[in-house]
């Protein structure tokens, strides 16, 4: 009997000096606010888009001489003057446009002609891949007017300044200022064809477009002294040996035209030296 109210004894004071209990946790409110959503970079800024014109400027040209020699192509394939403008205005795509009047001109089935431009034009896709992660955040009616109107040269530059997806402010500034002015070129440079076309005569064909072209693209080009004389140079060699066989002579206008440059650019960068 003693021994079992000893071990009762022992049991309850070995309870009341237990370890102590366990502080109880704090439940957390219920009733938290919700986390602020990530501020999102403002899409539009008019300084990057002025920053954009400024990038975009220097192909501005070589854009619209290429809208000119489709124009003019446009007309050769036998497309009527309304038939041109609505091809030029609806499909912005220049090499589609080439690969598909031969078979507009052959009479084609619709369907080839789709195909054809599809086709050519696959590049596209990756534009438009390699856009979205950028403008994912925007209605699908913006993303697909943005697509609509960008092409290589926009894509390539807006990659430049912007090579990864991470947000950053003037995104959207950035390429408008990139494609606004790409598509007026183009659609000048193709109307322009497209009435210059319509009005010359038709043996003139493609070779009147390309030498307007390469005009285009030269007159920009010529702004330094060392060019300038070059493409003067050039341009006197080409019609002194514009007799010899096989076109040696423009061959031979490149050579000297570029050794004419070359040492202009270098007496020049000797008399900065000295100054």
């Amino acid at each position: 009997m003693i021994g079992k109210i000893g071990r009762s004894r022992i049991t309850a004071v070995l309870a009341k000096a237990a370890w102590p209990p366990l502080p109880a946790v704090a439940e957390p409110p219920m009733n938290l606010p919700p986390a602020p959503p990530a501020v999102r970079p403002p899409d539009e800024d008019p300084a990057i888009y002025r920053e954009a014109l400024k990038t975009g400027a220097p192909t501005l040209f070589g854009i619209g001489a290429w809208g000119l020699v489709v124009g003019v192509a446009l007309i050769n394939s036998g497309l009527t003057l309304a038939q041109a403008i609505g091809m030029t205005l609806l499909v912005f795509a220049g090499s589609a446009q080439l690969a598909s009047l031969p078979l507009i001109a052959a009479g084609a089935p619709i369907w080839v002609v789709f195909a054809t431009a599809l086709v050519v034009n696959l590049r596209f896709v990756i534009f438009s891949a390699l856009l979205a992660p950028h403008f994912v955040h925007l209605p699908w009616k913006q993303r697909f007017l943005l697509g609509y109107v960008s092409g290589d040269i926009t894509v390539n530059l807006f990659q430049q300044r912007y090579p990864t997806e991470a947000p950053a402010p003037g995104k959207v500034s950035y390429l408008k200022g990139l494609i606004i002015p790409n598509w007026c070129a183009w659609q000048a440079g193709s109307l322009i064809g497209v009435f210059l076309g319509s009005m010359v005569p038709p043996h003139w064909g493609l070779g009147l477009a390309g030498t307007l072209a390469i005009i285009c693209i030269l007159v920009p080009a010529a702004m330094t002294r060392a060019s300038l004389v070059g493409v003067i140079v050039a341009g006197t060699v080409a019609v002194l040996a514009y007799r010899m066989p096989y076109k040696l002579g423009l061959l031979a206008a490149v050579f000297v035209g570029m050794l004419c440059a070359m040492a202009v650019e270098e007496l020049s960068g000797k008399g900065h030296k000295h100054d």
